[in-house]
């Protein structure tokens, strides 16, 4: 019973880190959906509207490493506190936005915080969770974002019909900030500092998370760069964010400028790719912890990397080639649910290969794929621009996962930071 009570407790942490992706998601997805509004009322073109969305993005890469040696210095209770509450500020912030220059302040100020929220989950799950187990549990972290973001398009258009777009921000930053207030009052960053946690269980988690040596605080940037399978890491973390940004920013408008979707059938193929990645997250992680018992982890990490990828391209690359919409945003779809079958084999490499390092190697990872997020608007912009082709962003999206999908056989999740 005692066991059952303690595992409860870590059950808990999982269940924090969940809604807190949840949010995040919550917080980035809306945007897209109320694009139109937001460009009718400003008076915006798509060029400054994919300008308002890198700038996110560029905030995101800019803060990820910074924030994530802050985390790995001073604990995750703090940071995530912190930076929950300074986006959130500025979600609501997004309410008081007048032109183009405020908007895209206000989106960058935004990305600040949202930067700071990944690693930090990741150097959580290097203190709480066991080696054995972090694929899955990072499975189940990204699906809740996923799951949040897949069902976001849905609920901005019901609470359209109640509320203007400046109130939806208001009240989706009110969440994060209940988060951030319980968060700060329950989490502890060692499981030994938890009242809840037993002896039992305490003892259980520290001699299977796989932290060798007394950590370091801050974590070395250089040290990391060091490492050689970090370098691939970062080349398939930059085709993960530049297709998720595709999904998060222009898919609604693509759906409706380029295949005439509207109304709730446009709402759901909007949310779709990250509906359908719910369950590539779970079968990414669940899978890859499996698959790691049959062969070895660098094996197994690989196979979801390099065959979600292909997937994804040939998936995506089918999407140019048929001409019903809801058949192109299916494929879409999936082309996207497979490119998440990477993403928790992916932050569980990096949480392995980073030990006492994780926040400052998840943040690297995450900070150099956020050039992908800062180029997909403004590509996709830039090239429908000049040839009203809204295709061929598509296909340079499936060339780029194709590159992913040969990166992660460098990829090797048994080395490790401190040794490099």
């Amino acid at each position: 019973m005692q066991g059952q009570v303690h595992m409860a407790v870590r059950n808990r942490v999982v269940a924090f880190t969940m809604a807190l992706a949840a949010v995040t998601y919550l917080d980035r997805v809306c945007i897209s959906v109320l694009a139109p509004q937001i460009s009718t009322e400003l008076d915006l073109s798509r060029v400054q509207m994919a300008y308002i969305f890198s700038a996110f993005a560029v905030a995101y890469a800019a803060f990820g490493v910074p924030l994530a040696r802050w985390c790995d210095r001073d604990g995750a209770r703090k940071v995530l506190t912190c930076v929950v509450l300074i986006w959130s500020v500025f979600t609501m912030a997004t309410a008081a936005a007048w032109n183009f220059v405020s908007m895209a302040v206000i989106r960058f100020l935004f990305g600040i915080g949202e930067a700071g929220a990944w690693p930090s989950v990741a150097r959580v799950y290097s203190r709480w969770i066991p080696l054995a187990q972090r694929g899955r549990i990072q499975g189940v972290f990204f699906a809740a974002a996923h799951l949040s973001g897949g069902l976001t398009p849905f609920l901005v258009v019901v609470l359209a019909g109640w509320l203007q777009w400046r109130m939806i921000f208001i009240a989706f930053g009110l969440v994060g900030a209940l988060w951030a207030i319980g968060w700060y009052a329950w989490f502890r960053d060692e499981p030994r500092d938890h009242a809840s946690v037993s002896a039992e269980e305490r003892d259980h988690i520290e001699a299977t998370r796989g932290l060798t040596g007394a950590a370091q605080g801050g974590g070395s940037w250089t040290r990391v760069f060091k490492t050689p399978t970090v370098a691939p890491l970062c080349v398939q973390a930059f085709a993960n964010s530049y297709g998720f940004y595709f999904f998060i920013t222009w898919l609604p408008t693509y759906l409706a400028q380029a295949h005439g979707l509207k109304g709730m059938g446009w709402a759901a193929m909007s949310g779709l790719p990250l509906t359908l990645s719910c369950l590539a997250d779970l079968t990414g992680g669940e899978g890859s912890d499996r698959l790691a018992r049959k062969m070895s982890l660098r094996n197994a990490r690989r196979t979801f990397g390099t065959g979600g990828y292909i997937l994804a391209a040939i998936a995506i690359f089918l999407a140019t080639q048929v001409a019903n919409g809801y058949l192109a945003g299916g494929l879409i779809a999936i082309g996207g649910a497979c490119s998440m079958l990477t993403l928790a084999p992916a932050w569980a490499t990096a949480v392995d290969v980073g030990g006492n390092h994780a926040g400052v190697t998840a943040g690297t990872m995450n900070t150099v794929g956020q050039i992908g997020g800062i180029l997909s608007p403004l590509v996709l912009a830039y090239l429908v621009d000049a040839t009203n082709d809204w295709n061929l962003p598509l296909l340079v999206l499936a060339a780029i996962y194709a590159v992913a999908a040969l990166a992660w056989l460098a990829i090797n999740p048994d080395q490790r930071v401190e040794t490099a």
